[in-house]
């Protein structure tokens, strides 16, 4: 089923007025955000409090997911100087709480966990008391590169599960079981990094598939979470099963809490990165 037309609750308008800083900022340092790489429905208001997610190590993904908007391609070799840049952007902006991710970098040995680990200690030196959360992709699995990251001490590590397991045709060369044991093995070898992940609703999936995820997520090790709306960035992506009302995720929050999730965004304009300074 092919849904077209948003309901009232997500008629949400960005106002470019409002990201006029932050742009400037960013052509400036020359880095990117996923806020715009992914039209992010919550860019204006996350950009006018000074709040962005950086993507790290290019724009171009290795992987073909039908639902992210990222570019795909093949990707240019990580900028030594990127790092120093983030940390400089997070100074200038007076940032509390920092988000960092990446595209996919299958094509690096690592997976890009490096690029993680130098920009992770590039801020704690330049603002050490800002706090730093890193939203992974998985690394084929690598326990290296995942050592690697927790290596720096991120204050929080997320990596999400996306949709529940019957619909991961959708998440080109990811695969359920691999990104639950990261989670698992994150929250068992760093006990002092809180781990987070999160999952898209509307794409075909059913409640208590969604309740299974949410429960395979907490025994992995998962304190907090997020649930939101997926939204198709064209008509090119997966398509929209369903928009699930305000009531619904509200239902969603009180049971992940149930579960015991220690703090849990849920809403149809909640994204992974949404409002993270309140998970800290």
């Amino acid at each position: 089923m092919k849904i077209e037309r948003k309901p009232e609750w997500l008629r949400k308008k960005a106002n470019p007025g409002e990201q006029g800083e932050m742009r400037r900022l960013l052509t400036e340092l020359k880095l990117n955000t996923v806020c715009q790489q992914a039209n992010c429905p919550n860019i204006s208001e996350c950009f006018s409090c000074g709040q962005a997610t950086f993507l790290i190590m290019g724009k171009e993904c290795t992987r073909l997911c039908s639902f992210c908007n990222v570019d795909k391609g093949v990707p240019l070799p990580p900028d030594p100087d990127e790092p120093e840049r983030v940390a400089d952007a997070a100074t200038r902006l007076r940032l509390s709480h920092l988000v960092i991710t990446s595209p996919t970098r299958d094509d690096l040995e690592d997976g890009g966990a490096e690029c993680y680990h130098k920009t992770i200690m590039a801020i704690r030196h330049a603002s050490p008391k800002i706090g730093i959360e890193v939203l992974i992709p998985d690394f084929r699995g690598s326990v290296a590169s995942l050592e690697k990251v927790l290596a720096a001490a991120p204050d929080i590590l997320a990596h999400n599960l996306e949709t529940v397991p019957r619909l991961y045709h959708i998440r080109s060369g990811a695969d359920y079981l691999r990104s639950l044991e990261l989670l698992r093995f994150c929250a068992e070898s760093a006990p002092h990094i809180r781990i987070k992940s999160g999952i898209m609703l509307g794409m075909g999936e059913l409640r208590d598939e969604v309740l299974k995820v949410l429960r395979d997520m907490y025994a992995a090790g998962c304190c907090y979470v997020s649930i939101g709306q997926y939204l198709a960035p064209s008509r090119r992506h997966y398509p929209v099963q369903e928009y699930v009302t305000p009531e619904q995720f509200e239902a969603y929050k009180q049971e992940a809490l149930q579960i015991g999730f220690s703090h849990v965004e849920s809403g149809p304009y909640v994204r992974s990165s949404y409002h993270a300074d309140k998970y800290a």
